[in-house]
Order: structure tokens, then C-alpha cells, then sequence
């Protein structure tokens, strides 16, 4: 035996944790958690969600949540009351339920079962209208308005503008970069300036033209859409990165 409440307060206090920290990071309200510091079980909403709130709580915590709820079952979970009236002490003629559960049950079968067989009989009793045959043209003209939706379908499919990527990709594949990034030209705002390390990647934005002045172009990858981009300086240079692709700034 141990005690739920102290243990999950002392847990939470040692982390340097206030109930507002523990409320918003696992969606328990305040005065639910509070129950649960003070064991105050019967401002909880029933047995069932004091143990799911004990064990997310612990958990949250790195203690054992299957322990807490094991030790709420034990001392404190609420027994479902038995009958008023002992089976073996009930009247020779009180009706009991575990007895027509099961003739319900097949009466409600039984007539289903009749109620499909009506349907049935009543509906191979009437004559079924037959469909009037179609024209012998109608195959011929079915087929050709087919085939012109399609034509059409394709022509107006293959007429779509393919939509060009909005994002692009800076990478310092093969060693370290020094790059400086702007927005929209050589004088934009600044999105990133410095040394790019082997390895490390810099995502950008190409809604508009991005600038970008490059220290050691042989060890950059710019690629855009997923696709790797061809057009780098062979020494420090400046480059644009567009929607359709890379070229020189100068």
C-alpha cells in the first residue's frame, strides 16, 4: 500500500511541475488533478475515468500507471452492488431474465424470417414489366458520344498548365557553404546568412524570387520541387532560384 495522492504530488513537485504545466500538457482539468493529489474520489466522474485520469497522470510523470490503478482498485474502487434478492430465494413463478432473453431472441428471428418470405411471395406474385428494347442505332450513338467525352476529357486534361513548385531546397552535400539568402532580390530582406555545415539543409520559400550569394558553390545542392538544379557559379558568385528553376543573378 502506498499513498496515490502524496506520491503523484511529490512526483510533480520534484519535476518542478505546477498543475497548470501537467493540465495543459495532458488535457485533465485542475480540479480533477487536484482530486487526485488530495484523493478526494468523489469530486471524480465515476470509477472509470478516475483510472484512466490515475494512469495518464503517472505516466506523464515516468511513474507506473498500472501500478496506481491497481492500488485504486484495491482500496478505493466502488463495488457494483449484488441483487436485493438471492436467485435461490425468488419466487417459484417471478420471471427471470436470463430466461427470455434467448425466446425473444428467436421470436424476433421468427419474424423477420416471415416478414422477408411476404415480401418475397408478394413480389413474385406481380409481373415484372419488361424493358423496351432499344433502337438498333442506339449501341452506334451511345458508343460515339462515349468516345467525344473522352476525346474531350483529354483534350481538356492535356490543356491544364502543370503547376510549378513553390518550395525549394539549399544543401551543403559535400562540405561547408557560406551562403546569404534574401527575399525577392539582391537588396530583399535577409533569410539567412552564415556558414550552412556539411549535412545541414535550409529550406526557402520561392512564392517569390529568392537571391543568394554563395561562398564554395562545389559543395552546394539547390535543388526545387524534389528535382536537383543545374546553373551554379564555378566560383563565389550569385544565383536566383525561381518557380522554374535556377539562374545566374548577375
Amino acid at each position: 500500500m502506498f499513498e496515490i495522492g502524496g506520491s503523484l504530488r511529490e512526483a510533480r513537485t520534484k519535476r518542478g511541475l505546477s498543475e497548470e504545466d501537467v493540465q495543459k500538457a495532458i488535457r485533465i482539468r485542475g480540479r480533477y488533478l487536484n482530486a487526485l493529489e488530495e484523493e478526494r474520489w468523489e469530486q471524480l466522474p465515476g470509477d472509470a475515468y478516475t483510472k484512466g485520469f490515475l494512469r495518464t497522470y503517472a505516466e506523464f510523470l515516468g511513474l507506473n500507471g498500472t501500478l496506481y490503478v491497481d492500488e485504486f482498485n484495491t482500496r478505493f474502487a466502488r463495488r457494483e452492488d449484488g441483487p436485493l434478492v438471492h436467485e435461490a430465494l425468488a419466487p417459484i413463478g417471478a420471471p427471470r431474465i436470463g430466461l427470455f432473453r434467448p425466446i425473444l431472441a428467436i421470436l424476433a428471428i421468427v419474424a423477420i424470417v416471415g416478414a422477408v418470405a411476404a415480401w418475397q411471395l408478394r413480389g413474385s406474385g406481380s409481373p415484372k414489366a419488361k424493358a423496351p428494347a432499344a433502337p438498333a442505332s442506339q449501341p452506334v450513338a451511345t458508343k460515339t458520344h462515349a468516345g467525344t467525352s473522352a476525346a474531350s476529357r483529354h483534350a481538356r486534361t492535356k490543356g491544364h498548365a502543370v503547376a510549378l513548385p513553390t518550395h525549394g531546397v539549399l544543401a551543403a552535400t559535400r562540405g561547408r557553404v557560406w551562403l546569404l539568402v534574401r527575399s525577392g532580390g539582391a537588396t530583399g530582406r535577409v533569410l539567412f546568412t552564415g556558414f550552412l555545415e556539411q549535412g545541414k539543409t535550409f529550406p526557402v520559400s520561392v512564392t517569390t524570387p529568392v537571391w543568394i550569394r554563395v561562398g564554395a558553390p562545389w559543395n552546394l545542392d539547390v535543388s526545387l520541387g524534389g528535382k536537383l538544379q543545374h546553373g551554379l557559379p564555378a566560383s563565389v558568385g550569385d544565383v536566383l532560384l525561381t518557380r522554374r528553376g535556377l539562374r545566374g543573378a548577375g
